[in-house]
């Protein structure tokens, strides 16, 4: 029999992306640290588990050796959803066979990976599932199988799915993985689960795999909260969900109780948390049960960080796309809950809450505290030309409204095996590739644009911009939080800088902005142009005029939200 206390233990992060559960960073996942948790219960001392995401292992060969030569290899990932990102690149199969054939020891895959894999983790493409030729593969929860494993001295293990009791402990116990990641403290988020599974059976997803919604207890989660606060996290999203306003409830109602004991209780054991977002938000909950939908918005809005999005799994706004794919909510139904979203979230510090959703000149300079999301999915079944039409008009309609979405999410469908779209496959998505681009394009120009324009106006201020990379002679940055805004800044300057940043200027899903405030008197040439209103001969006519003792009428533009004048 193996003893535990004299094994030594690495966990791979390759990362994850669910369609209720995301890993990739500045984000870590539940799974390694539930990992790590299990490994602890099991008996292994903490100093002899060793974390690495697959970043770091491109960035440095001779963190391979952690690989090779521990006794037991876990590996964590899979990618079920389609994404771009920025902060990590997602482990490739052919890496992660890579992975399994260097360990020398005895290795196990898990995670959403056990769905399938792919040739790449990208939209219009098929899976199988695939070992990746490891010596197990937990077909269910990867972090009872390496506890059971553990237990069983690395014979084997039975496909098992964790208790409450197991996920507070585990939880609790592998808090101490995250001061190993590249990104911990300052700019690492962690994804928090309140819940797993889905009473809806939507033909593409892999959330129902796991059932009937399974709840964690306000207090399980707010224990987690406190360990991971103890270890200097300070930023966290409940996005381990299929619908946060169904938490704690029967797994459709909302329960504005639970939300209660949950958002207060993460607030009492971290209140110095500078960041709590959500993720996902069925708007079929709030059209079935308004009132109770309100309440509990209007819970999250008040303990909640500004910026949180709550992404509404639409899909389709075509009805024949809804009818053929089990869709539950309709375009119409949808519509009416980013209006009450709106209504009740839409709100920003120093705005009017009565007067929601706030936006225009008067509006206060911060991002609204909750907007809806729309994710759209194409290459269901059914889909059709008149498909790309209907969902257009629905993006239009909410913006003609007067309402906000902080982002639409839009991409192909993958198919996965033990869904409805596995025979159906990307068969669809592969015809429609071109149209798909097509129409794309139509509502970055047509929708996101002025959509960034009226959910973040010029002046519109981000705190806390981390940069993270230069290109084209800028130092790109985002906020952490749920699907941050891409931030461009004039010039190149020090990564890993954290700076406020006034928004001047808007793309697609990206905005500009200069530090804020700018100081006049040191303001360079890119800086000053990039305010609105000024141009280069203005811009030179400020730098030759310097020193001011005030912004009062330097440029017929008003500077006030943008600059300041200081003398040394």
């Amino acid at each position: 029999m193996t003893d535990p206390e004299t094994l030594s233990v690495t966990i791979v992060d390759g990362y994850v992306d669910e369609p209720a559960h995301f890993g990739v960073p500045p984000y870590i996942s539940t799974y390694p640290r539930y990992a790590a948790g299990a490994l602890v219960d099991a008996g292994i001392p903490r100093e002899q588990i060793t974390y690495h995401t697959i970043d770091e292992l491109r960035e440095e060969r001779r963190r391979w050796q952690a690989v090779e030569e521990a006794d037991l290899m876990v590996y964590v990932g899979g990618m079920t959803v389609p994404g771009k990102y920025v902060g990590g690149t997602p482990a490739e199969p052919d890496e992660v066979r890579e992975l399994a054939w260097t360990a020398q020891g005895t290795s196990i895959i898990g995670g959403p990976v056990r769905f399938g894999v792919g040739e790449a983790n990208e939209g219009a493409s098929e899976t199988a599932r695939d070992d990746l030729d490891f010596d197990f593969m937990a077909m269910a929860d990867v972090e009872a199988a390496v506890f059971d494993l553990v237990e069983s001295g690395l014979e084997g293990f039975n496909d098992r799915y964790r208790s409450v009791e197991e996920e507070t402990c585990w939880a609790r116990a592998g808090a101490f993985v995250v001061e190993q990641h590249p990104n911990h403290p300052a700019y690492l988020i962690c994804e928090m689960e309140t819940s797993r599974g889905c009473p809806y059976r939507c033909s593409f997803c892999t959330e129902p795999m796991y059932g009937d919604p399974d709840f964690r207890p306000p207090e399980s989660v707010v224990d987690e909260v406190d360990a991971l606060s103890d270890r200097g996290v300070k930023h966290f999203r409940l996005g381990r969900q299929a619908d946060i306003l169904a938490y704690g409830g029967d797994g459709e109602a909302p329960n504005p109780d639970a939300l209660r004991r949950l958002y207060g209780g993460i607030r009492e054991v971290a209140p110095d948390l500078e960041t709590l977002h959500l993720d996902n938000m069925n708007p079929i909950t709030i059209v079935k049960w308004p009132e109770k939908a309100r309440e509990g918005i209007r819970i999250i809005a008040e303990h909640n960080t500004p910026g949180d999005t709550a992404a509404f799994g639409l899909e389709s706004a075509d009805p024949e796309v809804m009818s053929d794919n089990n869709l539950n909510v309709t375009a119409d139904e949808c519509f009416e809950a980013v209006k009450v979203v709106n209504e009740v979230a839409g709100w920003r510090p120093g705005g009017d809450r009565d007067a929601a959703p706030n936006f225009g000149e008067d509006a206060a300079p911060r991002l609204p505290k909750l907007l809806p999301g729309i994710n759209l999915v194409h290459g269901l079944k059914g889909e059709r030309r008149e498909t790309f039409e209907h969902n257009k008009r629905f993006l239009q309609r909410v913006y003609d409204e007067g309402l906000m979405l902080r982002r639409v999410n839009i991409r192909q469908v993958m198919a996965f095996e033990g869904t409805d779209m596995a025979e159906t496959g990307a068969d669809i998505a592969n015809d429609h590739k071109k149209l798909f681009k097509q129409y794309k394009r139509e509502v970055r120009e047509e929708i996101d644009n002025p959509m960034l324009q009226r959910v973040a106006p010029p002046g519109t201020v981000l705190p806390d911009v981390h940069l993270e990379y230069h290109q084209d002679g800028k130092t790109f940055g985002r906020q952490l939080g749920t699907y941050p805004l891409l931030v461009a800044i004039p010039g190149e300057r020090d990564l890993g800088q954290v700076l406020d940043v006034a928004i001047t200027d808007h793309g697609y899903r990206s905005v500009t902005g200069v530090p804020h405030p700018l100081d006049l008197n040191a303001a360079s040439m890119d800086e000053l142009q990039a305010i609105p209103g000024i141009g280069s001969q203005t811009a030179g006519n400020i730098v030759v005029e310097r020193p001011y003792e005030s912004v009062e009428g330097v440029a017929d533009a008003d500077l006030s939200k943008f600059v300041t004048a200081e003398r040394s």
